[in-house]
């Protein structure tokens, strides 16, 4: 015999502002939420060091210290808070269906509905003293920590849309902001590109790549290299901002949930739902607009509020097959 698979109401996959605000909502509407936390309980923001830009903190707060006050309001509300990882998942395409999980490669789940929270992980460049400088002056995002280099020389890497987004940003807060494209030309739009090159306190280098982030606790400078010539030249930052793009942790929701060419989760127009019945996806595994803490949270309630409404109607259709 086997033992009974352990059967929840409302599945939550990930921890971070999304999961958490979800499991807020999913617990106070009596949903009784389980939430598996992932490698990294609490999700990007328990490496970021001030968050000054969330609602209620008006004196800011750190990011770890944001997402224990996230966890223990979930959890107030009855929310089951576990540490481990969905490795794998096998979804029901009928409503009403039974959706299973596997926890950490080993025991099994049933989830009468999920909400998919596993966000997406920022690329980094790799180096050894780059890695150690994260939230020391490192970051992967210029709108989140820009403010705390006001007046300051910073340093950005990338070329896409995105990075002369930032870039441009930056340029409007710092006194001046290096922009290192690895090529001999941007890949932005047109648009973009005419916006970084009429800034006049936007330094932008072709052909130019991070050589070492320099500083031992906090970056202090920045040695670059330029790729066709070999020449290195060094310049003092206080900030290095790295825009190379977002991965989105979908890999193991392939070929059962549509994404886009990148893989990111698609939920058509304003709701949060996925390709499958009973399955929601919130936060920034389905958007790689904003990336922001706070549109994660609103599209965890969102994803919440759906996954009720999905319960409620599933249960009519049941009551009248009933009395039928």
């Amino acid at each position: 015999m086997t033992d009974k698979l352990e059967r929840i109401k409302c599945l939550i996959i990930g921890s971070g502002p999304a999961g958490y605000t979800a499991a807020i909502y999913a617990a106070r509407a009596d949903m009784h939420p389980v939430m598996y936390t992932g490698m990294e309980p609490g999700g990007q923001l328990t490496t970021t060091t001030e968050v000054d830009n969330f609602p209620g903190y008006p004196h800011g707060v750190d990011g770890p210290s944001m997402m224990i006050d996230l966890q223990n309001q979930a959890e107030r509300f009855g929310t089951q808070v576990r540490i481990g990882m969905v490795t794998e998942v096998e979804f029901n395409k009928e409503p009403g269906g039974i959706h299973k999980a596997q926890i950490d490669n080993a025991k099994w789940v049933e989830a009468e509905t999920v909400i998919i929270s596993t966000g997406a992980t920022a690329k980094y460049l790799g180096l050894p003293s780059e890695q150690r400088l994260r939230g020391g002056g490192v970051s992967a995002c210029a709108v989140c920590d820009g403010f705390f280099y006001k007046n300051q020389e910073v340093a950005i890497v990338g070329g896409g849309d995105t990075a002369a987004e930032e870039a441009t940003y930056l340029a409007n807060i710092c006194k001046k902001v290096t922009m290192l494209v690895r090529g001999d030309e941007m890949r932005a739009s047109k648009a973009m590109q005419h916006r970084v090159t009429s800034t006049k306190n936007i330094d932008l280098r072709y052909n130019t790549e991070v050589d070492e982030v320099i500083g031992e606790q906090v970056v202090e400078g920045l040695r670059m290299v330029n790729s066709k010539t070999g020449v290195k030249e060094q310049i003092e930052i206080t900030g290095l901002f790295i825009a190379i793009g977002h991965k989105p942790n979908t890999d193991i929701f392939k070929g059962q949930l549509d994404m886009d060419e990148m893989g990111y989760l698609i939920t058509p127009g304003k709701s949060t739902k996925t390709n499958i019945p009973g399955v929601f996806a919130s936060g920034d595994v389905q958007d790689k607009e904003y990336r922001q803490a706070i549109t994660a949270a609103g599209t965890g309630c969102m994803a919440a509020l759906d996954a009720e409404r999905y319960l409620s109607a599933v249960e009519e259709v049941s009551e009248k097959e009933i009395t039928a």
